[in-house]
């Protein structure tokens, strides 16, 4: 019972940990003029945040041996709190950009540590309905918002707002941080309820316990799984960034039904996830990732065929529900593949890359598409997952041998 009312309040740190990443692209727009900043100034602030997530998600895992989950989920969420809370009262954009880096730092190590626990101690439709939670929180943000906005004339209400949601958040996790040491006490670590495709041979199953500790980078299959993250998080925000610009740009639709067609890609990605934290109970996460990349790979290539602006929409969709169980799915897998011991230390290191490629392949693609055509977005989307895809199989392929050896 106790391990329940826990997992509500991871489910509630997800929500809390999604409304900052969609705020400030909603905020922004009246933002600019009142500060008196240029209006692509936004990227500075964004570029930080993301440095500062990728440097607090490489030390999470040392971090998380140290001092716990517990303590570092509590210290990120008073960053992220306090950060928000600055940002209604920034006077310039120099004060958004300095606040942008406790922003990055916690909402970084808090990602990481999150991941990492319910990797370890819960099943795999947990993993898929906590990012499916994070969504929700994404969807949150710019409605918040825009009531602020709309009905207060403030973006800076609106900043207070969510600052207050994450103080509450703060003064949950204050109160139950003496519970974290006994609801690990009394889980006994998840191995993995369904073997993966690798390990669905005779009776030879990878455990945990059996994968010593060491050094992540230097294990097999390790630097496979790092580019699946790289660009599995770059194709999902190019997609997002740039699809909308495709769809105007190449194929001649309005601005507010190319809008419409992305918004339905994310919420492909969020009831993908709904939907799939149900469908793991029956069916191994190995598969369901391979599934995931396939039909994202449909997806990307109906945008690429000569095909009537008819199928683009359903491209999109196909797009997003593929890639809805591919992140959580890899996350959950990474005590699973590599071993408990190693698995704080290797989620940090897989969001870093992951933070990496969504903060750099969209800009890279952004430059080709100016220097060339936005045409090209359908080839750039296709390159992305066959490079996401390739390199999952190819770490499969690895702990299959790795079995076979053993």
């Amino acid at each position: 019972m106790l391990a329940t009312w826990f997992l509500i309040i991871i489910y509630l740190a997800f929500i809390s940990l999604g409304i900052p990443d969609s705020l400030f692209g909603a905020a922004w727009p009246v933002m600019w003029p009142e500060l008196g900043a240029a209006f692509g100034s936004a990227g500075i602030v964004s570029m930080v945040v993301a440095g500062g997530t990728i440097v607090s998600s490489l030390a999470s895992g040392s971090i998380i041996e140290k001092i716990g989950t517990g303590k570092i989920t509590l210290m990120s969420c008073f960053l992220t709190a306090g950060a928000l809370l600055g940002f209604s009262f920034a006077p310039s954009l120099f004060w958004l950009v300095l606040l942008a880096i406790p922003l990055g730092l916690g909402g970084g190590a808090v990602d990481a540590a999150l991941n990492q626990y319910v990797a370890t101690h819960y099943k795999a439709h947990h993993m898929s309905w906590l990012h499916c939670f994070w969504g929700v929180g994404a969807t949150m943000g710019p409605i918040i918002m825009s009531f602020y906005i709309s009905n207060y004339n403030s973006w800076r209400s609106g900043y207070t707002a969510v600052s207050m949601i994450q103080w509450g958040l703060v003064i949950i996790l204050l109160i139950t941080l003496p519970l974290w040491k006994r609801v690990t006490a009394i889980q006994n670590p998840i191995i993995s309820e369904s073997p993966s495709d690798y390990s669905q041979m005779d009776d030879n199953i990878v455990h945990v316990e059996n994968i010593p500790k060491q050094n992540p980078i230097r294990m097999k299959g390790v630097k496979n799984t790092l580019i699946a993250f790289l660009f599995y998080c770059g194709v999902e925000a190019t997609v997002g960034l740039w699809g909308a610009s495709y769809l105007v740009g190449a194929r001649n639709i309005t601005a507010d039904t190319a809008a419409g067609w992305i918004s339905l890609y994310y919420g492909g990605i969020t009831v993908g996830r709904l939907i799939t934290g149900f469908v793991t109970i029956k069916i191994n996460n190995g598969m369901l990732i391979r599934i995931g990349q396939l039909t994202a790979v449909a997806g990307g290539l109906i945008l690429l065929l000569p095909l009537p602006v008819a199928f683009l929409l359903p491209g999109f969709i196909l797009i997003g529900l593929g890639l809805a169980p591919i992140y959580p799915g890899l996350l959950y897998e990474t005590p699973t593949r590599f071993g408990k011991e190693n698995s704080a230390k290797l989620m940090g290191y897989q969001m870093a890359v992951a933070y990496t490629g969504t903060t750099l392949l969209p800009p890279i693609f952004g430059i080709i598409a100016s220097q060339v055509s936005i045409h090209f977005f359908p080839v750039a989307v296709v390159v992305f997952l066959l490079f996401m895809l390739l390199s999952s199989e190819q770490v499969n392929r690895i702990l299959k041998k790795k079995i076979l050896k053993s």
